[in-house]
């Protein structure tokens, strides 16, 4: 509504004119909720109830007359009670603007008063009191103000004649010497970390090194095996192609060895035997007609000459059987030559070799001295074999 005001969350609404008033104040106070303002008759002006800093920059001289230039940083807010509200109205509402200015004034005041008694150790080293003794003196005032101060900081404490300076110097030299001292033993430790660190660094690049050749070897057999394994396998095709072409032609060759032997060799060899038989029947044979030959031809001669004998004998002495005897040795060969051409012409088989022949030869010579005795018996007229005998008569 026109005549209707709501004052923000962080202000306060002071209504002047209306007959309400509350602490003998001649204004009326709002906050947190909206008020009628009744125009012409009522006039609200809002009051910053917002969180303020000033800023404070102070030349100020310590207890031993050093002097020192403070920089402060107060921060500060009118209170939230009415009275408070009130006494910020009275002496800020037209100057809100300034405000920080005209409390830090008020503060810098403050501020002269507690380092003039104070040494510059103390406020190096105590600013927590500095700060604490400026609220607590300037407290009372800014309640008259109705500010409250949240915080207090020293921020910097800057020395123009070197005192601070001086008075850490000591304590700045030891500290430098102790920094040397520490950054030598930082130095050492960091070398002797680095010596390490690089001594590990060269072992792990060994090792590295040492896994990547092992790496690197292991992929270039896995290569070559692989690159061999089409050789290889073509290289063991064709040697079990060999040993297969190898089997077959020892198979081959075995059935061609039996072939010949059962085709050429055997038959050869049965062909040489009957050959090798037969020449040596001829043999027996010829050897047989020659020792027949030889053994006829010695009884002839000798027959012949057992005739020359008995007939020499018998012209000798007379004798009859003698002289017929002759007659048949005389007749002998015609008969040894008539047995030779009947065996010549016979098919003999010897089977006992030389004796054999030898045995036959013998009874060859029996029989005909069976016939010289079958012819000795018959010389005296008896028959012989169902035959008349031969009578032999001597002629004169």
């Amino acid at each position: 509504m026109l005549f209707w005001h709501v004052p923000a969350p962080n202000e306060a609404m002071l209504i002047s004119g209306s007959k309400r008033q509350a602490q003998d104040t001649q204004f009326r106070i709002v906050t947190g909720h909206g008020s009628f303002v009744t125009p012409i008759k009522q006039k609200a002006r809002m009051l910053s109830l917002a969180l303020r800093e000033a800023e404070i920059v102070e030349d100020c001289v310590t207890q031993q007359g050093i002097r020192l230039k403070v920089r402060a940083v107060a921060v500060f807010k009118v209170g939230d009670d009415a009275v408070s509200i009130a006494n910020a109205a009275r002496r800020f509402l037209a100057e809100q603007d300034r405000m920080e200015e005209l409390v830090g004034r008020i503060f810098a005041g403050h501020l002269r008063s507690i380092i003039g008694g104070l040494t510059v150790e103390q406020i190096i080293r105590e600013r927590d009191r500095v700060a604490q003794e400026v609220k607590q003196g300037s407290h009372s005032e800014m309640e008259k103000l109705g500010i409250v101060v949240d915080a207090l900081q020293i921020q910097e404490i800057d020395d123009a004649t070197g005192y601070i300076n001086n008075l850490a110097a000591p304590h700045a030299a030891a500290v430098a010497s102790q920094a040397r001292i520490a950054q030598a033993k930082s130095d050492q430790e960091a070398s002797e970390r680095e010596q390490q660190a690089a001594a590990l660094k060269a072992e792990y690049e060994r090792d590295t090194g040492i896994k990547r050749a092992g790496f690197h070897a292991e992929t270039e057999q896995v290569i070559a095996r692989a690159a061999q394994a089409g050789p290889l396998a073509e290289a063991r095709a064709s040697q079990q192609t060999i040993e297969e072409q190898t089997a077959l032609a020892q198979r081959q060759a075995q059935l061609a060895a039996q072939r010949l032997e059962a085709e050429v060799r055997r038959p050869a060899d049965a062909e040489a035997y009957r050959q090798r038989t037969l020449a040596e029947a001829a043999r027996d044979q010829a050897k047989f007609e020659a020792d027949g030959s030889a053994y006829t031809e010695r009884t002839l001669a000798q027959a012949q000459a057992d005739a020359n004998t008995a007939r020499a004998t018998s012209l000798k002495d007379g004798n009859q059987e003698l002289i017929a005897a002759n007659r048949i040795v005389e007749n002998l060969p015609a008969l040894a030559d008539a047995a030779s051409r009947g065996m010549s012409g016979a098919n003999l088989t010897v089977l006992n070799g030389t004796d054999g022949v030898n045995d036959m030869a013998a009874g060859l010579v029996g029989q005909g001295m069976a016939i010289l005795e079958s012819l000795k018996h018959g010389t005296d007229g008896t028959p012989v074999n169902g035959k008349p005998a031969l009578r032999v008569t001597e002629s004169k």
